[in-house]
């Protein structure tokens, strides 16, 4: 889990049920609420114009999982969930033509407020407001598969918005974290949790409502919803945490990311 800042009272944690619109309707409203506070604190991490894919801080440059970088220019890219667009300026800067969608109004103005000379877009990702075959390639580094409750309607509106042969790229928090406390220090290291237990992560107020939802899918989970929604799964890469990398960020830290995975990165292409 992500969450690392909310105003007001302490929300209440703990597991339940939580459908698509309930969901989504807590992830507009989290980001919108902390965008401020995120940029601030991992602004620094994140650059302005790095394509990071993770807290391990893999940059798109060196992995090239999207493809050899000199192969970029000319392609129409969307990325999803974009937050402040910063994966979207490395792609311009190589040529390509991105468009960045977000849920969150707030994290779009901060998009604006850094620069975007490409079009930000403001949309559930389950929902694309795009025509079919629109893009080349789509990528998402965190961006609203953690956070939705039907991830194969996702998978199917990026196929639908994808070119035959297109690549899909995303990243999420890696399943086995699940099982482990989310604190990055010793205590952290020990096992409090079923892995199989897929009941969804919620913070909620003192009415019950949702303000911060994660969903849990297992490894098994993600690869069979990437082949409902009609993609081949070409690499599961899961990130090593460097040694140049001292940064703790929420749950990951180097105590941790030297022992388990944090990040799960899933190459596909479209059929």
């Amino acid at each position: 889990m992500i969450q690392e800042f909310e105003s007001g009272p302490e929300p209440e944690a703990t597991r339940r049920d939580s459908g698509v619109t309930e969901s989504s309707r807590a992830s507009r409203g989290w980001w919108d609420r902390n965008a401020d506070e995120y940029q601030q604190e991992h602004g620094g991490f994140l650059g302005d114009d790095r394509f990071v894919w993770g807290p391990e801080g893999l940059d798109e440059a060196e992995a090239g999982l999207l493809g050899p970088a000199a192969g970029l220019a000319g392609l129409r890219v969307l990325e999803i969930g974009a937050g402040a667009a910063q994966c979207s300026r490395w792609l311009a800067a190589q040529g390509a033509h991105p468009v960045a969608l977000d849920l969150s109004h707030r994290q779009l103005q901060h998009a604006l407020r850094i620069g975007a000379d490409f079009p930000l877009v403001e949309a559930d990702a389950g929902a694309l407001p795009f025509a079919d075959g629109s893009f080349d390639l789509a990528c998402s580094a965190y961006g609203a598969i953690p956070f939705v409750a039907d991830p194969v309607l996702v998978m199917r509106e990026v196929h639908r918005v994808l070119r035959p042969g297109g690549r899909w790229v995303f990243s999420v928090t890696h399943p086995v974290r699940w099982a482990f406390p989310d604190e990055p220090g010793p205590e952290g290291l020990s096992v409090a949790a079923s892995y199989f237990d897929r009941t969804p992560y919620v913070e909620q107020d003192e009415t019950g409502r949702a303000v911060y939802v994660e969903h849990h899918r297992t490894i098994g989970d993600r690869v069979r919803d990437v082949v409902a929604g009609g993609f081949r799964l070409l690499d599961l890469v899961e990130p090593e945490w460097p040694d140049w990398n001292r940064q703790e960020w929420g749950g990951w830290s180097p105590l941790r990311g030297h022992l388990i995975p944090g990040t799960a990165v899933f190459v596909c292409e479209r059929d």
